[in-house]
């Protein structure tokens, strides 16, 4: 169902991976990967959702740094992507998002969904692209909360999340009261079937939830 495509950014030419749904579809969702590229498990949730009616595109962030990366989720691959989110910086990664949004508006009203980093790229992407957009467990948004949503944003996070004390989700609730914040029994990563923190019964939750949410927020 996916195939790779080149999408142009102001940092230089990238490849993304599309899914576009099987009839016409009910909106575009640009995917943002986790720290690890956009690997299996990136298409597989770019695909899923063009199962459920929606272009999708999971831009290949890391290409202006180092093309097609592909990560494992061991402690070389973290290392690994720590360092290229590091050299990549969120603002070029907001920059990507907003020309890889632009590359699949012919599909109709555009939203964001990010995993992990690219929870608080997705997060952004509301704030500053105004693009609808659902955060799951993104460990650093804590800066960007001050900031005002110039559309609507969900957040998904997990109880057992060491990354993400509930101090800090509480935080959510208090600074950005018009976001719909949910928590459910699971560590980080738990929409992940690849990572050892996956819990189907929550991601099946929030997943419901998210589509849900682009449902009424992308008609």
């Amino acid at each position: 169902m996916g195939h790779w495509i080149q999408i142009d950014t102001p940092h230089g030419r990238i490849s993304g991976w599309r899914a576009d749904p099987a009839d016409a579809p009910r909106g575009a969702l640009v995917i943002v990967q986790e720290i690890f590229g956009v690997n299996a498990h990136i298409r597989s949730v770019a695909e899923s959702f063009a199962i459920d009616g929606y272009v999708a595109l999971a831009p290949a962030y890391f290409d202006p740094i180092e093309p097609r990366v592909e990560l494992g989720y061991d402690d070389a691959g973290i290392a690994r992507g720590r360092d290229l989110i590091a050299r990549l910086g969120l603002d070029a990664a907001v920059d990507i998002t907003a020309s890889a949004a632009d590359a699949i508006a012919g599909a109709g009203k555009v939203g964001c969904v990010g995993y992990c980093w690219g929870g608080t790229v997705a997060l952004l992407a509301a704030m500053r692209l105004g693009l609808p957009s659902v955060n799951y467990y993104g460990a650093r948004n804590a800066p960007f909360l001050t900031e005002t949503p110039l559309a609507p944003v969900m957040c998904h996070f997990g109880e057992r999340d060491a990354s993400i004390p509930p101090e800090r989700v509480q935080q959510h609730r208090d600074l950005l009261p018009q976001m719909d914040v949910f928590t459910y029994p699971a560590g980080h990563g738990f929409n992940c079937d690849l990572r050892t923190d996956y819990e189907p019964s929550s991601a099946r939750l929030a997943r419901e939830r998210t589509l849900d949410f682009f449902h009424r927020n992308l008609a």
